[in-house]
């Protein structure tokens, strides 16, 4: 069993297409198929079964794909380390973000690392965070940002701000909204987001507490597709609070009472790989990052999302 077999396992579960998998790897299809096809009889297991959408994983294949994403992210954290004995950080990391990119300062991020570390790649992949603290736990990402509690002991998390969230509303809705309680607010439509996300487990505490539940109306991953969707007359839903301020200032939402939520911002990592050199300076440049920007990293513990209830 070789790396490059784990990657084309990893390149066709991504894509679900061996066409799609062998551009990305820039192999010819047959040649990535032999490649499965003798990982395969290395194993002993089936990895994936052809369905009419494309590649499918077996049973197999989706346990033992988690097993090939963490091989793969130590061998890449193997050789990082070999770089860095050699006195480079170097190497390349897949990194996560969440939210909108200019809150979590992503564009100033990235071109402090460019600068100080030219030998570092990063690949970007956008998740909602729920679902990125699970690919970091399963090795598909080296760190990640992420909204929400951390208080997992296989965590390593650096703070950098506190978030607030409101209830948003469409601004027509606005005589609705100032008259509605729990049960009138909870029974209008809502944008939500997905049930693995920090936004959706926020919204399910909020109304639990109240012995209601919000009707669903659409879901939605973005942050900015869930603000265009409120302000487009769709739905309600949390949005943060600073953008909804502003909404709210030039009447293109209203908000519901005095309602807010916070959560905290991370930057996590895992917590055997938060000794690697190139996550050490990953961090280091996101604590200047946020300084720069007038904002300096949270030293807040707190680990539990906090709201006020009373509208």
């Amino acid at each position: 069993m070789e790396l490059y077999q784990l990657r084309s396992l990893v390149a066709v579960a991504d894509t679900g297409n061996l066409t799609r998998a062998a551009e990305r790897l820039h192999h010819s299809q047959p040649a990535l198929s032999a490649q499965i096809k003798a990982l395969e009889d290395a194993l002993g297991v089936q990895l994936f079964k052809r369905a009419p959408s494309g590649m499918a994983l077996t049973r197999a294949g989706r346990e033992l794909l988690a097993y090939a994403s963490r091989t793969l992210a130590e061998a890449e954290a193997l050789q990082r380390a070999a770089r860095t004995l050699s006195g480079h950080v170097a190497g390349r990391l897949r990194i996560g973000s969440v939210s909108d990119p200019e809150f979590i300062r992503l564009g100033a991020f990235l071109a402090l690392v460019l600068e100080r570390f030219p030998k570092l790649e990063l690949e970007l992949h956008h998740e909602v965070s729920g679902a990125a603290l699970e690919a970091l736990r399963e090795g598909r990402l080296d760190a990640t940002f992420y909204f929400g509690e951390l208080d997992a002991s296989d965590i390593s998390g650096l703070p950098l701000a506190e978030s607030a969230y409101r209830v948003a509303a469409p601004a027509a809705w606005k005589t609705r909204v100032d008259a509605a309680g729990w049960r009138e607010i909870a029974a209008l439509p809502w944008i939500l987001t997905p049930p693995i996300s920090t936004h959706s487990r926020m919204l399910k505490s909020l109304f639990e507490g109240h012995g209601v539940s919000p009707a669903k109306f659409v879901e939605a991953d973005n942050e900015s597709v869930i603000a265009n969707l409120v302000e487009s007359g769709l739905g309600v839903s949390l949005l943060r609070e600073a953008p909804a301020l502003e909404a709210q200032s030039v009447g293109r939402v209203c908000l519901w009472g005095s309602t807010r939520l916070t959560t905290t911002l991370w930057f996590v990592t895992l917590g055997k790989h938060v000794a690697d050199p190139a996550i050490a300076a990953l961090r280091t440049v996101l604590e200047e990052t946020w300084r720069a920007a007038g904002r300096p990293p949270s030293r807040s513990r707190r680990l539990h999302e906090r709201a006020e209830l009373a509208p």
